[in-house]
């Protein structure tokens, strides 16, 4: 596997090592030594979440606030997505800064979020399937969340705005300015 941070620091980009032959393909999909080695984060996943959507569909940005945080292992099983994060750290030096790729089920990558990043994604394709490793529980108490098109954010979500579909929830969600945060 072949890792890779990002211009946000504990952020990482991984791609896999794909071996194909007539049969199809293999590649390890995760493995925690070489995970802990290539990013120097220990951690411990306790929880996998998956999730089905179609074109347009936005899932975010949300985080959990502390002691509820969590990193996020994050890959496509099929479909397209452009995938987000933020940093929220408010002492890190890229605070307010996004990265995003897209993950698809014919590249394989996988991005790495570290606690205090809000996350999202957008599905490209005309459905996506979606799956995440969390190192800690969901704790609803704890959910916190970024409005998808904060101006100051100024993220370009591939898709025009008239084939968005949010949730109610997200639709409310504040700016990063105005939303809690004990990063």
């Amino acid at each position: 596997m072949q890792v890779e941070e990002t211009q946000l620091s504990g952020c990482f980009v991984i791609k896999p090592k794909i071996f194909r032959d007539p049969r199809g393909y293999f590649f390890e999909s995760y493995n925690q030594e070489k995970f802990e080695k290539g990013t120097g984060t220990k951690i411990n996943f306790v929880q996998d979440n998956q999730s089905q959507s179609s074109y347009g569909v936005i899932r975010g940005l949300h985080y959990q606030l502390n002691p509820h945080a969590q990193a996020k292992l994050v890959t496509v099983l099929e479909g397209k997505v452009l995938d987000v994060c933020v940093d929220v750290r408010r002492e890190s030096a890229t605070f307010g800064q996004h990265f995003a790729i897209e993950l698809s089920a014919e590249n394989k990558f996988q991005l790495f979020i570290p606690r205090g990043f809000a996350h999202g994604f957008v599905v490209l394709s005309e459905t996506a399937i979606f799956q995440y490793k969390c190192d800690n529980f969901y704790a609803p108490q704890a959910e916190a969340g970024i409005i998808f098109n904060d101006p100051e954010l100024n993220i370009d979500w591939k898709i025009p705005h008239d084939h968005l579909i949010i949730s109610e929830k997200d639709k409310y969600l504040k700016t990063l300015k105005e939303a809690e945060n004990n990063f």
